[in-house]
């Protein structure tokens, strides 16, 4: 009987650590601050990570240096301890990759953009802090859709891809995706009047002010960033997208 009894134990020790009585995975849920470990210098960030009421994960990330703010996460994917996601734009591009320690209250591992991976080192600090987005009213059914823009910063080009899309609840949610960035910027809140529209890119520090033309085809306005006022036309691609 004592040789069963020293079996039954070490049959018990041998269990993986997450199947016995009384423990769980850590949850990776909360507000994390941290950095990116680049060549050139230590990136400061802060992520949310949240559940929805559907227990699918929502998250947002803000790096104050760069003024950007609640950056909308996404490709969440998780196994054990380990935790991926992405900052939403470009496929590739701002990806996660880490692992909960010390009992869920640290996320570290590798973050890579543009071709390159870097270390990254959170610290949970308390719960989510995501906010709520306003809900803006529908806008004109001739404004859906995807509208393509290029823009002229310190020589260089960047290409613009607008995105508004109608509801059924009422409203309308869009974005704008830097494409050489990678970087899908959320807006805010959009004002209509008329044939104007107004943006607020406020994860960006930015708004963008325009008028659609007779024909429906171009919004013709202006970015705004700052002290700073950049000439920026939209141009229909294709018809209403969901």
């Amino acid at each position: 009987m004592q040789r069963l009894r020293h079996v039954c134990l070490a049959v018990t020790l041998l269990l993986p650590a997450a199947s016995l009585p009384g423990q769980s995975m850590p949850d990776g849920s909360g507000h994390w601050q941290g950095n990116i470990q680049t060549p050139a210098q230590d990136i400061v960030i802060e992520i949310d990570l949240a559940r929805n009421a559907a227990g699918e994960w929502t998250g947002t990330m803000s790096v104050p240096s760069q003024k950007l703010r609640n950056l909308v996460l996404g490709d969440f994917s998780t196994a054990g301890t380990a935790l991926s996601f992405k900052v939403r734009g470009a496929a590739g591009e701002r990806v996660f990759h880490g692992a909960l320690s010390d009992g869920g209250k640290s996320l570290s591992g590798d973050y890579t953009q543009l071709g390159y991976t870097m270390p990254f080192s959170l610290t949970r600090t308390g719960d989510a802090k995501i906010p709520q987005r306003a809900k803006s009213t529908a806008v004109r059914k001739e404004l859906e859709g995807t509208w393509n823009g290029t823009i002229e910063f310190r020589g260089a080009a960047k290409q613009l891809v607008l995105t508004l899309a109608n509801q059924s609840d009422g409203t309308v949610e869009g974005n704008i995706l830097n494409v050489e960035e990678g970087l899908e910027i959320p807006i805010a809140a959009v004002m209509q009047k008329d044939s104007s529209l107004t943006l607020d890119l406020t994860a960006a520090g930015e708004s963008y002010s325009g008028a659609l033309n007779t024909q429906g085809t171009e919004l013709a306005g202006t970015l705004t960033s700052g002290s700073l006022s950049i000439p920026l036309t939209f141009r229909r691609t294709s018809t209403k997208e969901r």
